[in-house]
């Protein structure tokens, strides 16, 4: 299923990156698909400020953008509750496929962490949950972009470890029956 796209309009803040015809997205109950443009260049994320490293402006933007774009899927969908229902209770996998204007433009992972930041902040989702991720490279210089599905995979398992005992001492060894000679 199909949902509504945005207006042509770019957003305010969002530092130059092209929402327009970018089209596509969709939500089921198990999957989310999103096409997104690029992240900023791994060398555009981060920024020194007081000696630490911290998420750039243009960085916050992306993930501002990204939220709101994710919103307008997700708010309208007959599918939402369905979704956030199987989040809670699923292992999930995240596959990305980046477009870039030619294919040594840039790095594969270097939009990994900020795309899979993004995405799971804007649903509320603790990215440690996803537990398989597939990247992928192509080329498109007329449509730069990235298309990203997020897919429920296995149910949780609630199977819980029993504790490891601690040894407070080192054990005796137990005693050999004697020998007579």
């Amino acid at each position: 299923m199909l949902l509504p796209r945005h207006s042509g309009k770019s957003r305010a803040g969002d530092h130059g990156q092209d929402w327009t015809n970018l089209g596509g997205d969709s939500l089921s109950p198990r999957e989310l698909f999103v096409v997104l443009p690029l992240p900023p260049s791994i060398n555009h994320q981060y920024a020194t400020v007081n000696g630490r490293r911290v998420l750039s402006s243009k960085g916050r933007h992306y993930k501002v953008a990204v939220g709101k774009h994710l919103e307008a899927i997700l708010h309208p969908s007959p599918h939402r509750a369905d979704f956030f229902e199987g989040l809670g209770t699923h292992s999930l996998t995240l596959s990305i496929r980046f477009y870039f204007k030619t294919a040594l433009r840039r790095d594969l992972d270097g939009g990994l962490k900020i795309a899979q930041d993004a995405i799971c902040q804007a649903i509320s989702l603790n990215d440690n949950r996803i537990t398989e991720i597939h990247l992928h490279k192509d080329s498109d210089p007329d449509r730069p972009r990235m298309e990203c599905l997020l897919t429920l995979h296995e149910p949780l398992t609630s199977k819980t470890n029993p504790p490891r005992q601690r040894l407070s001492a080192i054990p005796t060894p137990s005693p050999h029956p004697s020998t007579k000679t």
